[in-house]
């Protein structure tokens, strides 16, 4: 029997003392078997005793259909074809495809909080994007709904009609923090604060446009508190009070449109103007809002007038951090591509295709799509 070296298998038991490690000696092939995708291996680990199959917590565990039928749905909700087009072009159910889909959008997420952790990233990007979920409002214009100051909705929060798809972004290395689907509150703002907080290293420069929610929500992630010393006077001393973090840098970019066309555009800085002169960054979104474009070619539901839309806002989900994985890790940005040579042949590469991860620091090749649905969870030996 071959040893865990040429299987490169980590052992799925949690409790077992060798979880989630490879090429430790504990990994061997008992058996094999034949599916529709060709001859699976079962192994067992000699630590915990304990079998399990080569496709165990991946998205092909236990699927009756080939991978490749698998990999061809997954690929074309990617390119913008809605699930009823899968279905027709396929053979398959809509139910089955949504079945696919709900396996690849857990493995994303089991990649997204393996990997998307303590990242040195110096600016974040944020914004939202408009969709719908079964039905329109406001008589199915796609307008913007009307909101108080503070951010709420007069509308109550449903999990039909009107959606916002929040983004938090890295211009640097192209890369999507975070994404969370939600109403636009200053609650789901303070969630994808958090979320993108728990993401990066130390205070990065903020950046939005000009939604009142996201001050707020980030001096809810990034503050001190200022306690005044008592002055000997008769009174009460002054109560503490709550100020932004002297690393905090907020800006917005504003918008001022008339009758619907833009006619002007004003920087607005809310914290942290000395260490933003400093640092020299420009304010703007403009990284983000083409990332925006790029999402609504990407995915059905966001396309302006579909018919593509989601009948499920946890399948609007889904398919937003399926996406996020796919292009953070699989998908080649031509931006971050780096010159191998400056040779005039005509047949000789001259660029390395390097995706999101890859200038990040959190992976070293280009993934491969089946990458994304076979990953599992490696822990360092």
């Amino acid at each position: 029997m071959r040893r865990a070296s040429n299987w490169n298998q980590p052992c799925p038991n949690k409790n077992c003392m060798r979880y989630g490690q490879i090429n430790q000696g504990n990994i061997i092939s008992i058996s094999t078997y034949i599916t529709k995708s060709g001859k699976r291996h079962i192994f067992r680990c000699n630590t915990c005793n304990e079998a399990f199959s080569e496709t165990r917590d991946t998205a092909f565990f236990d699927l009756k259909t080939e991978e490749e039928k698998v990999i061809m749905a997954l690929k074309m909700i990617l390119v913008k074809v809605d699930i009823t087009g899968i279905a027709f072009v396929l053979g398959v159910k809509e139910d089955t495809i949504l079945f696919w889909l709900d396996r690849a959008y857990k493995k994303a997420n089991e990649i997204n909080q393996a990997l998307l952790k303590e990242l040195p990233v110096t600016r974040v990007e944020l914004d939202e994007m408009w969709s719908f979920v079964r039905r329109k409002t406001n008589n199915g214009e796609e307008e913007d709904p009307v909101y108080s100051e503070n951010g709420s909705s007069e509308a109550e929060e449903s999990d039909e009609g009107q959606q916002w798809t929040w983004i938090s972004f890295a211009p640097e290395y192209r890369l999507i923090l975070g994404i969370i689907v939600g109403p636009r509150t200053s609650k789901t703002a303070l969630s994808l604060i958090a979320l993108t907080a728990s993401i990066v290293m130390g205070i990065p420069c903020y950046f939005s446009d000009g939604f009142s929610c996201y001050y707020n929500a980030l001096l809810a992630c990034y503050y001190q508190i200022r306690v005044f010393p008592r002055t000997g006077k008769p009174g009460r001393p002054k109560d503490p009070v709550k100020e932004p973090h002297p690393d905090l840098v907020y800006a917005q970019v504003v918008k001022e449109k008339k009758k619907g066309r833009l006619v002007g555009i004003s920087h607005r800085i809310r914290c942290g103007a000395e260490r933003l002169a400093n640092l020299g960054f420009n304010i703007g979104t403009s990284f983000l809002e083409r990332l925006n474009l790029t999402i609504r070619q990407s995915l059905a539901p966001f396309g302006r007038k579909t018919l593509g839309f989601s009948k499920k806002k946890e399948n609007l989900e889904k398919q937003t951090i399926f996406f996020q994985a796919f292009y953070n890790f699989a998908r080649p940005h031509m931006s971050l591509r780096e010159k191998i040579s400056d040779s005039d042949e005509r047949f000789q590469k001259k660029w390395r295709p390097k995706t999101p991860a890859m200038a990040a620091g959190i992976s070293e090749h280009v993934w491969e799509f089946r990458e994304l649905l076979t990953y599992k969870y490696v822990t360092e030996s």
